[in-house]
Parts: structure tokens; C-alpha cells; sequence
């Protein structure tokens, strides 16, 4: 994520309303703060990352269902 970036907000906000997200610890963290980041993940963001897999934009609601439900046990 980084700041002021509509696509993490609209993710973030997907992930608030998907039930398999009830229990799951969420960590959040701002690549613009890490040049190294920036240069991995700069323009695939947002990504999220479980289990050493990774889903990056563009992000639906139904591919964020089915990732959560096959990296998030």
C-alpha cells in the first residue's frame, strides 16, 4: 500500500467485507517508506501477501475471494 492510493482503499475496503477475512490478521505496510519496495511492488500495488503467495492489482472481489480462500487457512 501507500498513501492516498485508491486502489489499496478500494482492496482494503473488499477485504472488510469478505467473511473469510474474520480472524485473519491484516498487516498494512506503506512502500513508499522502503526504495526497495517501491522498486518491487511500485506498480503491482496493491499486493497482498499470504503464505508466501502473492495477489496484485488489479483485484475483483471474486479473485480476492477465491485467493483468501486458497492462501488464507
Amino acid at each position: 500500500m501507500t498513501d492516498h492510493c485508491a486502489l489499496c482503499e478500494e482492496v482494503l475496503d473488499m477485504l472488510f467485507t469478505v467473511p473469510a477475512m474474520r480472524g485473519v490478521t491484516l498487516n498494512t505496510v506503506d512502500i513508499a517508506l522502503d526504495d526497495a519496495l517501491v522498486e518491487e511492488y511500485g506498480l503491482r500495488i496493491p499486493v497482498l501477501k499470504a503464505n508466501n503467495s502473492e495477489l496484485a492489482a488489479p483485484i475483483d472481489i471474486e479473485t480476492l475471494q477465491s485467493w483468501l480462500r486458497d492462501h488464507c487457512k
